[in-house]
């Protein structure tokens, strides 16, 4: 079987990406957080051909929510993260909610917002390349009605168990 190479792999990669600075709503879904609590799953598109992903998961904390970001791939620098008003598409350029810079691939941050404001609102969490680069987002993630997990009747059921 042929490979593609050179312009060509570049411009699907970036069809396949998301085309960098927009795009990028990723997966979302629900979680089990390890204290048991369930949590909202957004998933972290690259942008800007960064290389970077991961996924955030968003814990309902009453009034609060703790934000939660993972990186699979990730840069050796300390990263500004954020929540934005507005989505990855769309992003509103001033942070909404400060979280702690990802250093080593996580942060952990509580910010003072009710979970449900978040999905009920347009917000979306980026990450930036650097403190002296700002304006490069590496990856974003909508944060959106359809993440929020979903009420049964089940009791003790998990994955189809």
């Amino acid at each position: 079987m042929k490979r593609f190479g050179g312009p060509l792999a570049a411009l699907l990669a970036a069809v396949l990406a998301g085309c960098g600075s927009g795009g990028g709503g990723g997966k979302h879904g629900t979680t089990t957080t390890s204290s048991g609590q369930q949590g909202v799953l957004v998933q972290l598109q690259e942008q800007n051909f960064s290389g970077e992903s991961g996924n955030v998961t968003l814990t309902a904390m009453g009034s609060k929510t703790k934000v939660d970001i993972e990186m699979s791939s990730y840069a050796a620098n300390a990263q500004p993260a954020h929540i934005h008003r507005g989505t990855c598409a769309k992003l509103d350029p001033t942070p909404a909610y400060p979280l702690e810079n990802v250093v080593n691939g996580k942060s952990v941050t509580t910010v003072d917002v009710p979970l449900t404001k978040l999905l009920n609102g347009k917000y979306a969490v980026n990450i930036h390349r650097s403190a002296k680069q700002l304006k490069v987002y590496v990856v974003c993630g909508d944060i959106t009605r359809h993440s929020a997990p979903t009420p049964t009747d089940t009791i003790g059921e998990q994955d189809g168990d």
